[in-house]
C-alpha cells in the first residue's frame, strides 16, 4: 500500500499495529476522548526513598514502558543510573518511550536491547551508535519516531501509556515538587517531562538537590509525583548545551543566513506583531543576529518567539526586541537562567506547544519558521531521520510541528562534502513537501509553486537568485555527481509517524 506522498508501506504491519497511511497535513477538527493516568494516592508526609535500585524494584515489571526526558541532552546521568538498576534487576520486554535519546544514553540503550530488557522503543531520534545498531537489524522490533507535538498527542490519546516516568531534576522537595530553574544541573524549561509528569501511573523524580517543602515554582508538583530518589549528580551543567550556542564563522552558512534574513524581510510576514522559531545550532543563531538587526532597522517587534530556546532569543526578550518567549525547551544556561528572571518568558508543556488534537497549539499561531534539513527533494519533502548511508542518524523533534507556520523556510547547503542535499527524492520522507514554503541555500532560493505570493514577493530581492527546486537539484548533482543506490533488506526498522498518527515513512534495514 502507498500513502499520499508515494510512500510503499508494509501492508501486514500497518494491519497488525492498526496504522492508517499519511493523506493530508490538513488535521481536521476530529472529537478526542483523552486518558487520565492511574493514582496511587499518598498521605504520606515523605516520598523520598534511598536509592534508584529501591524505586526500579518498587515501580518496574516485565512488560512495562518506561520513560525519561531529554533536557539534559549529552550532560544527562539519569538514564544510565536507571538503566543499569532495571537491567541489573533482570526485567524484561520493557518498551523505552523517552522524548529523544541522546548520545550519552546509546551504550546502555544498546546493552538493554541485547540482554532482552527493551524490545520496543519510541522516540523523537536517535544517532550514533544506537542509530547504527538500529538500522543493521539489531532491535527486535520496529522503533516508532514521533515529533514532539505527536508524542504529546500519543501520550494524551493512550497510544503511549507510560507505567513509569524517571524524571531527573536539578532541585525537589520531599514531595516531589520541582522546576528546572534552580540548583547545580539547571536547564530552565521541563516542558518534555511535563506530559510525563501528568500521565504516567507513576512518576520518579530523580534529584541531587533535595530542597525544604514547598518547593515552588513548581513545574511538576507533588500531586503528580509517587517517589524522589537523591543521588550524587543529575546531569553535567556543563554538557546541557554543547554544540547549541555556536555562532558560525563558516562563510556558507553565514550566506545562508543572510539569506534567510532577507526572505523574512522580504515576506508579506515582517510587521509588527509577527511570530517566530529559529531552533539552535550555529546557522540558526546566525539568524537571529541578522533578524534582530532588521527588527531594530524597521522598528519592528516580534509577539513571541517559540520553541527550543537559545541566549540569542532572550537576549531579543531583554532588549524589548520580543514581547514573550514560549519556552519548551533551553538549550543553553543562558536561555535556562532568563527564564528563572524574566516572566515574559513562560514555560510550556509539549502539548500546548504543538499538539495538533487540542484547543490551539502554539505552533498554529506562528509566523515563520526556520527548520534544517539532512535532503529536500524535488517535491519539497524533508528528510530530518536518515543520513545519506540509510543510518538512522537524526531526529524529527518540532519539525514537523513548526513547519505548519504561514512562512516554513528550510535552510541547507546545496551539498555537504560530496553528497547532495537537494536530491530527486529523499532516503525518508519526514515532513511532507506541502509544509514547506521556500528551500534556502547558499547559491539562492527555491519556492514551492504553490506559494505564488511568495513568488511574486521574493522574485526581485536583490542579491536572492530564485531557482526552481529541480534546477537547484541539478545544480547539486553537476557539482558532486550522482550517489550508488542504497542498498536495503524488505525488513522494517523504523516508522514515521506523521504529527497526526498516521504513517508517512518507513526506515528498511541496510544491507550489510
Amino acid at each position: 500500500m502507498k500513502n499520499s506522498v508515494d510512500r510503499e508501506l508494509p501492508a501486514e504491519l500497518m494491519t497488525k499495529l492498526n496504522y492508517q497511511g499519511f493523506e493530508s497535513t490538513e488535521i481536521g477538527h476530529p472529537e478526542i476522548q483523552r486518558v487520565a493516568p492511574k493514582v496511587h494516592v499518598s498521605t504520606g508526609d515523605n516520598k523520598v526513598v534511598d536509592s534508584v535500585a529501591d524505586v526500579v524494584k518498587a515501580t518496574v515489571k516485565d512488560g512495562m514502558t518506561i520513560s525519561f526526558h531529554h533536557h539534559f541532552r549529552n550532560g544527562d546521568f539519569v538514564f544510565n543510573q536507571v538503566m543499569r538498576a532495571i537491567i541489573d534487576a533482570g526485567i524484561k520486554d520493557l518498551t523505552l518511550a523517552p522524548s529523544s535519546l541522546t548520545g550519552v544514553m546509546n551504550d546502555m540503550v544498546i546493552e538493554a536491547i541485547k540482554a532482552g530488557t527493551i524490545t520496543n522503543i519510541t522516540s523523537s531520534g536517535m544517532r550514533g551508535s544506537l542509530g547504527d545498531f538500529v538500522s543493521h537489524g539489531g532491535l527486535k522490533n520496529p522503533v516508532i519516531f514521533r515529533s514532539h507535538g505527536n508524542r504529546a498527542r500519543a501520550i494524551e490519546h493512550g497510544d503511549i501509556k507510560i507505567d513509569v516516568a524517571f524524571l531527573g531534576v536539578p532541585n525537589a522537595d520531599r514531595l516531589g515538587n520541582a522546576n528546572g530553574m534552580a540548583g547545580k544541573a539547571v536547564f530552565g524549561s521541563l516542558g518534555y517531562a511535563l506530559m510525563d509528569a501528568q500521565y504516567a501511573n507513576q512518576v520518579v523524580l530523580l534529584t541531587d538537590n533535595i530542597v525544604a517543602y514547598p518547593n515552588t515554582p513548581a513545574s511538576i508538583k507533588q500531586t503528580q509525583v509517587d517517589y524522589v530518589v537523591q543521588v550524587d549528580q543529575v546531569g553535567d551543567p556543563d554538557k546541557i548545551g554543547s554544540g547549541a550556542t555556536r555562532f558560525t564563522k563558516d562563510p556558507k552558512e553565514l550566506k545562508i543566513a543572510q539569506t534567510v534574513n532577507d526572505v523574512i524581510v522580504n515576506s508579506p510576514y515582517f510587521k509588527n506583531g509577527f511570530s517566530f522559531q529559529t531552533g539552535s545550532g550555529g546557522a540558526a543563531l546566525a539568524v537571529t543576529r541578522y533578524l534582530r538587526q532588521a527588527m531594530l532597522d524597521n522598528q519592528i517587534k516580534a509577539s513571541f518567539a517559540l520553541g527550543g530556546i537559545t541566549k540569542p532569543t532572550t537576549d531579543l526578550l531583554e532588549e524589548g526586541l520580543v514581547d514573550k518567549v514560549m519556552d519548551v525547551q533551553d538549550f543553553d544556561k543562558g536561555a535556562a537562567a532568563s527564564m528563572h528572571a524574566n516572566p515574559n518568558q513562560q514555560e510550556i508543556d509539549a502539548s500546548w506547544y504543538a499538539d495538533p488534537d487540542n484547543k490551539g497549539a502554539m505552533v498554529d499561531q506562528l509566523d515563520v519558521a526556520i527548520l534544517s534539513a539532512l535532503e529536500i527533494d524535488t517535491h519539497f519533502n524533508v528528510n530530518v531521520m536518515s543520513g545519506s548511508d540509510g543510518v538512522i542518524r537524526g531526529a524529527i523533534g518540532g519539525h514537523q510541528d513548526a513547519a505548519t507556520a504561514k512562512l516554513t523556510i528550510i535552510s541547507a547547503p546545496l551539498a555537504r562534502g560530496r553528497l547532495a542535499t537537494i536530491v530527486p527524492e529523499v532516503t525518508t520522507v519526514v515532513t511532507p513537501g506541502d509544509s514547506i514554503d521556500v528551500v534556502v541555500t547558499e547559491y539562492g532560493i527555491a519556492i514551492n509553486p504553490r506559494r505564488q505570493d511568495l513568488v511574486k514577493a521574493l522574485s526581485h530581492v536583490p542579491g536572492v537568485p530564485v531557482y526552481t527546486i529541480e534546477e537547484l537539484q541539478q545544480l547539486a548533482e553537476k557539482k558532486v555527481g550522482q550517489p550508488q543506490p542504497l542498498e536495503f533488506t524488505d525488513r522494517t526498522v523504523a516508522l514515521i509517524e506523521y504529527r497526526d498518527g498516521t504513517i508517512i515513512d518507513t526506515i528498511k534495514a541496510v544491507k550489510d
